[in-house]
């Protein structure tokens, strides 16, 4: 019998130990360990790997992890009441599941874990987007991660792969896709999770690459795409007239119309741009 067998169900577990989900923590629980499986083989071969889970509550993928074979797995989760059913798991698994209780915003999980590293969250709703932008942001590139398999509701999902000419591209999507290879590896209906929440999720796995795909300062690059999307409905050479007192000529240097809109410029455009504007 696996470990993972020798542990109660989660429905179990949460009612032993009290753990209804808090809105405030952005809580939804996943409860079959069926599909906790699932998506921690989204995450490949885990057996050479320690892997960082942010927000594990009661541990559904947490035991999906450590089942399909991930050497280590540190755990960060801002909820106590969480910490004894973690560490029930941790006595399944002898040595390889460490469990921090604080907030992943405020935590440096690096002096924790050994390289090579990947990350795999059911990420809370209300810290997500802010983690994922920090992960895809540090000062120096590659990252410390391998690859990231996140879940997020299905409209944030949506907008780290979108392409451009959709109303669902913008800074995200710029953002992931210019250091990364981004790709939705599954979709969740509201059912799945306890409580069910009142939106569909998606599973968003994104492999870091050595190089980001175009050469551009990343600072440069952040601020283009921000003013660009701040302003999305106006043309480039109004949302952008800040930039420089010529942005007309940088745009068209960098091959792009100056009556363009940001959602129509694809990646490569606005790196072009980006280096432009930093001459």
């Amino acid at each position: 019998m696996s470990a993972i067998d020798s542990l109660p169900p989660l429905r179990e577990v949460i009612a032993t130990h009290d753990l209804r989900a808090k809105k405030s923590l952005g809580q939804n629980f996943l409860l079959d360990l069926n599909l906790t499986a699932k998506i921690a083989r989204q995450a490949g071969d885990l057996s050479a790997c320690d892997v960082l889970e942010i927000g594990p509550g009661p541990g559904g993928l947490t035991r999906g992890l450590l089942a399909e074979g991930a050497r280590r797995v540190l755990a960060v989760e801002k909820d106590a009441r969480c910490l004894p059913a973690l560490a029930e798991i941790a006595d399944a698994y002898p040595g390889r599941l460490e469990v921090i209780n604080g907030d992943a915003l405020e935590i440096d999980p690096l002096a924790h874990l050994t390289p090579p590293i990947r990350v795999a969250a059911n990420l809370p709703y209300n810290v997500g987007t802010e983690l994922l932008v920090r992960w895809l942001t540090p000062k120096q590139w590659p990252p410390f991660w391998q690859s990231l398999t996140l879940m997020f509701q299905k409209e944030v999902a949506q907008r780290i792969v979108a392409q451009p000419g959709s109303k669902a591209y913008g800074r995200l999507a710029i953002l992931a896709q210019w250091r990364a290879e981004t790709r939705i590896v599954m979709d969740l209906p509201p059912q799945a999770f306890t409580p069910a929440p009142k939106v569909h999720s998606a599973v968003v796995h994104l492999t870091a690459l050595d190089q980001p795909k175009y050469n551009a300062d990343a600072a440069v690059l952040s601020r283009v795409v921000a003013a660009a999307f701040n302003q999305r409905r106006k043309m480039l050479r109004a949302s952008l007239k800040g930039m420089a007192p010529d942005i007309e000529d940088r745009l068209v240097a960098a091959g792009i119309t100056p009556t363009q809109r940001a959602e129509e410029i694809p990646l490569e455009g606005f790196c072009a741009l980006a280096r432009e504007v930093a001459r």
